[in-house]
C-alpha cells in the first residue's frame, strides 16, 4: 500500500486531500499540507510517527522565503528540529526550521565531483551549511575550498559540519559574498554560484575572483521562454564589462522551480 493510502487509512482523511510525497532529513520528515485544518495536520503528524518508527519529528513545510532562503516550517508532531542528515557519505547537521536543504540538487552535487581537478582552489559563493563545499572537500583533491555564507545560522552549521566531517581544507567565511570577493581577486580555479533567483547580481563578484581558465557554475531561475537567451546574454554582458573572454562549457535544467520556471545551471570558462 502506498504512503498516501496508508495515511488515509490511519487518519480517516480522504487520500485526495493528502500529499503523495515528503522529504526526510535525518530523523525529521517534512511534508506540505495545504488546505487542511490544524487538527487534521496534527492527526497526520501522529499517524506518520506511528507508521515510520525512524522519524522523531514531523514538520509542515510551507515555503522558502527571503534573501537568506529561510524555510517556513512548523512542528505538527514530535519535538526538535535539529538533526544530522547523511547523504552520499557526507554528514550535514542542520535545523530544518532555520536553514534549507534541497535533496533535489543531489544530481548536481554528484556532477560537480567529477569536474574538480587536483589542486584547484574552489570558491563557493553561497555555501549554506556546506551543500556543495563538503562533498568537494571530502571526495576530491581540491587544494582548498573557500566557503562564503551570509546567514549567521547557516554559517554556524557550516563550521559544525566541517568539524563533523573532519575536513582540513575548507576555509569558512561569514559575510556577504560581494564584500568577501574583494579579498580573492583572481584566486579561484572554480566558482560555485548555487543561489537563486537573482544570481545575476553576483556575476561581477564571481568574475573578479576568477583567474584565467576559471570555470564558473552559474545557477539561476528562468521561465521556459527565457531559455537560453537570457542567461547567456547575462554572462556575455558581464564578461564584456570585465574585458574577459569566455566559453560556454555546458548548460542544463537542474529541476522544476515552479510552473513553467526552471532552476538551471550554465558552466562557462573565463
Amino acid at each position: 500500500m502506498a504512503f498516501k493510502q496508508k495515511l488515509a487509512k490511519a487518519t480517516g482523511i480522504p487520500a485526495t486531500k493528502l500529499p503523495s510525497s515528503y522529504q526526510v532529513l535525518g530523523d525529521i520528515l517534512l511534508i506540505k499540507l495545504p488546505k487542511l485544518t490544524a487538527s487534521q495536520k496534527q492527526k497526520i503528524g501522529r499517524a506518520i510517527l506511528g507508521m515510520l518508527p525512524y522519524i522523531r519529528t514531523v514538520c509542515e513545510m510551507r515555503e522558502i522565503s527571503g534573501e537568506l532562503r529561510e524555510p517556513v516550517v512548523s512542528v505538527i508532531a514530535g519535538n526538535g528540529t535539529t538533526t544530522v542528515h547523511r547523504e552520499n557519505g557526507v554528514l550535514y547537521k542542520m535545523d530544518v526550521s532555520k536553514v534549507m536543504f534541497s535533496k533535489g540538487n543531489l544530481s548536481e552535487r554528484k556532477r560537480l565531483l567529477d569536474k574538480i581537478k587536483d589542486g584547484e582552489t574552489v570558491i563557493d559563493m553561497f555555501a549554506g551549511i556546506g551543500y556543495f563545499s563538503l562533498p568537494i572537500a571530502k571526495f576530491t583533491k581540491a587544494k582548498e575550498v573557500i566557503s562564503i555564507e551570509k546567514n549567521a545560522t547557516a554559517y554556524n552549521f557550516l563550521t559544525d559540519n566541517i568539524a563533523l566531517n573532519k575536513l582540513g581544507n575548507v576555509i569558512a567565511i561569514q559575510g556577504d559574498c560581494i564584500t568577501a570577493a574583494r579579498s580573492f581577486h583572481s584566486k579561484a580555479d572554480r566558482v560555485l554560484m548555487g543561489y537563486f533567483p537573482g544570481t545575476e547580481k553576483f556575476l561581477g563578484a564571481a568574475l573578479w575572483m576568477s583567474k584565467s581558465g576559471c570555470v564558473v557554475h552559474y545557477h539561476n531561475v528562468y521561465s521556459e521562454k527565457e531559455l537560453w537567451k537570457k542567461p547567456l546574454s547575462e554572462i556575455e554582458e558581464l564578461c564584456k564589462a570585465f574585458g574577459k573572454e569566455y566559453h560556454i562549457e555546458g548548460k542544463k535544467k537542474v529541476k522544476s522551480f515552479s510552473p513553467k520556471k526552471w532552476h538551471v545551471v550554465v558552466d562557462f570558462t573565463v
